[in-house]
């Protein structure tokens, strides 16, 4: 991962307005849905959100709950700090989260640093060191960008299939070919899996989440609020259905130790 093209992106990106868009609620409604039902189960829970950005999540989880942010862009972390000063607010990576103790969190959150940490060894190192940080009841909560959305989007809808195939971007077998100083890092469920049981993890849930939204981007943007209302209501109800996991744009993973 390069730190330095990263945040220089997130110091222009503005990630709050695209999460409030009626495509972009669709991503976050349903993260905070499973976040919320699994709350449930806790006791006043510890949550620790890494990767925050600008407190998506962390804001409003912090009306409830205790939260701490990890989040290695300074600019993000001062955007949190001005939303609610009572969170707790360390700037870090992902890989190396030595300054926190083992098993103090009920909930982690993983977001952003799986679409931009770009090895798998990265990603294992960063799912490791949420693995010591969780309690043993824990949940750690992951979000993934799908190999084949990209694909199908930037390769075929816009027309770069050719440039990519030619670049050596995406091998024989369409998966596409992360480098150092690409900012995000794509997968397959195969990848995801592979995660997972090499953190010697086990599953809870696995979501679509945000299912064919970024595919019907526009559609979706332009529903009154009675149609969009019923689409979400519809993609909830499939966004477990493994046959349509691996088309969608995120995938939320959800696991707890073994």
């Amino acid at each position: 991962m390069n730190e330095e093209n990263l945040i220089k992106y997130y110091n222009k990106f503005n990630e709050d307005k695209r999460l409030k868009t009626k495509h972009g609620k669709v991503e976050y409604m349903t993260a905070m849905k499973y976040i919320n039902f699994y709350l449930k189960k806790y006791k006043n829970p510890k949550i620790l959100d890494i990767g925050a950005g600008t407190g998506a999540y962390s804001v409003p989880l912090s009306e409830k709950y205790d939260v701490t942010s990890v989040e290695l862009v300074k600019h993000n972390l001062k955007q949190i700090e001005k939303k609610n000063k009572n969170i707790k607010l360390i700037h870090a990576n992902a890989t190396e989260l030595s300054m926190l103790s083992d098993g103090e969190y009920d909930i982690i959150l993983l977001f952003g640093p799986m679409y931009h940490l770009i090895s798998m060894e990265d990603k294992i190192k960063a799912l490791n060191e949420s693995k010591r940080l969780l309690k043993d009841n824990g949940l750690i909560f992951i979000s993934y960008c799908m190999n084949e959305y990209a694909v199908i989007t930037h390769g075929f809808k816009e027309n770069y299939i050719l440039e990519c195939i030619k670049n050596k971007e995406i091998d024989n077998n369409f998966k596409i070919v992360s480098n150092d100083k690409d900012l995000y890092s794509y997968v397959r469920l195969d990848d995801i899996n592979y995660i997972k049981n090499k953190c010697n993890m086990k599953r809870k849930k696995i979501v679509a989440q945000d299912g064919p939204t970024e595919y019907l981007k526009k559609e979706i943007n332009n529903m009154d609020n009675n149609t969009f209302n019923i689409f979400f209501k519809y993609h909830l109800s499939t966004c477990e259905r493994k046959e349509l996991l691996g088309s969608s744009r995120h995938i939320l993973d959800i696991l707890y130790k073994k």
